[in-house]
């Protein structure tokens, strides 16, 4: 297979395969060191996941939360990019192929993140949307204001009411974070672009599996979180599990179905992993299972850090959680310990520290559980509008971002609501 065209070097390559939140963390603590970093992906951007709800529901310009990776590694002459789709990794002759050449490495990091589950229920991974990547949040945006725009032709009731309704399944950060956006669209949005129904026509389920909301957070944050979406008119349903979605009927395992043309799938994710990994080195289906020290168990000079990883110790049988915070903390680690390979000197074992977790629900209204400190309302939105803001790479964006956030803040207004494509399902899987 013809090579990648890669510069040769007397450095050690490393090649990470992902520039999430790991892969990034990683790139800018190996920035200067004396190393070839190859960093390949699919896109030619990071994205800031934390925001896609955003873009979804009109809140937020798509170029607000993405940023080109030539932009970061500019200036750093260790680092090269490469847009490629990873096809296989062959961990004997240390070599990676993708659908644009070969390339060969001395270490390989894995830091291709995670994809939506839909559990293996076809109708419901043909007919539901997700919400992992900018193409995602794009697809809801389009497909909810093309809906809107069906609603407002039609004179038939049932076409109707199908067309305005929203089905969010999955009650963790993701979901409750989309549902209150969508409800403040409601409330504040489509009265004045759509004076033709009211606005209560437009109905927002949230349906979550388990008997509360944010399940890995604190019973205040849950309580907390079903009160505030409550207010905002979100029917939240608790300890229903979702089965089937056909003919705009989304049926639940108790039999109740309800009719929408809108379902937003955020109930689970599961590992992107590469083919050519041995089943010996995954766990829980979909992850890869590491040692303290974030090495693949039995692959020598393969590691994975992110939500791909799963750091299997005595402490945590299940691995980390899959959040932003255990990926960039992983890839500050891994910085070190490749060098101190590359320089013969012991490795040290990966420590999580839980900063916290800061949901948002709607505007001025988010729930924190940091430590011992469990509190919601303003002061958690606050703290969590300056933990974003902050994290977003790049100055621009963090400036366009807070402009509209100003704006909205003050008027509730979002960005341009124009539909650029036709949203086809068909075309998009």
């Amino acid at each position: 297979m013809e090579r990648i065209c890669i510069s040769d070097t007397d450095w050690p390559r490393i090649v990470i395969i992902g520039g999430g939140f790991a892969g990034l963390s990683l790139i800018r603590e190996l920035r200067g060191k004396r190393v070839q970093v190859v960093l390949i992906d699919r896109n030619n951007f990071n994205q800031f996941q934390p925001l896609l709800y955003q873009v979804a529901t009109s809140g937020l310009e798509p170029d607000s939360i993405v940023f080109p990776f030539r932009k970061q590694i500019a200036n750093a002459k260790n680092i090269i990019f490469r847009m490629a789709d990873v096809e296989r990794i062959i961990p004997e002759s240390k070599t990676v192929l993708t659908d644009k050449g070969a390339i060969e490495y001395d270490y390989l990091v894995i830091a291709t993140g995670t994809k939506t589950n839909y559990f293996g229920i076809k109708n419901i991974e043909k007919h539901a949307l997700g919400l992992k990547n900018i193409l995602d949040s794009l697809n809801i945006r389009h497909q909810m204001l093309q809906n809107l725009e069906l609603a407002a032709i039609t004179c038939d009731l049932e076409e109707k009411d199908a067309l305005t309704n929203f089905v969010i399944v999955g009650g963790g950060p993701a979901g409750v974070e989309m549902a209150g956006a969508l409800a403040e669209f409601r409330k504040y949005i489509l009265p004045k672009d759509y004076p033709e129904y009211p606005y209560s026509i437009m109905k927002v389920y949230l349906v979550e599996g388990s008997g509360r909301l944010l399940p890995s957070m604190s019973e205040k944050a849950s309580s907390n979180t079903l009160e505030y979406l409550k207010a905002l008119e979100v029917e939240v349903i608790l300890d229903e599990i979702v089965l089937d979605y056909e003919d705009n009927l989304v049926t639940t395992k108790s039999g109740r179905q309800l009719i929408a043309k809108n379902l937003i799938w955020t109930a689970g994710v599961k590992g992107q992993l590469p083919n050519g990994i041995n089943k010996n080195h995954i766990v829980g289906g979909n992850r890869l299972k590491t040692n303290s020290y974030l090495e693949v168990e039995g692959l020598e000079g393969v590691f994975a850090i992110g939500d791909i990883a799963a750091v299997i110790t005595s402490s945590t049988p299940n691995g980390h959680p899959q959040v932003a915070q255990t990926a960039i903390q992983q890839g500050k680690l891994l910085a070190v310990n490749l060098m101190n390979s590359i320089n013969n000197k012991a490795l040290l074992p990966f420590q999580y520290k839980d900063k916290g977790s800061l949901p948002t629900i709607g505007k001025r209204r988010a729930v924190a559980d940091i430590g011992r400190f469990k509190f919601a309302g303003y002061l958690a939105w606050l703290l969590w509008s300056l933990v974003h803001i902050f994290s977003i790479i790049g100055f621009r964006n963090r400036l366009l971002v807070g402009i509209n956030w100003a704006i909205s803040y003050f008027s509730y207004e979002k960005s341009n609501r124009i539909i650029v494509r036709k949203y086809n399902p068909s075309n998009d899987r």
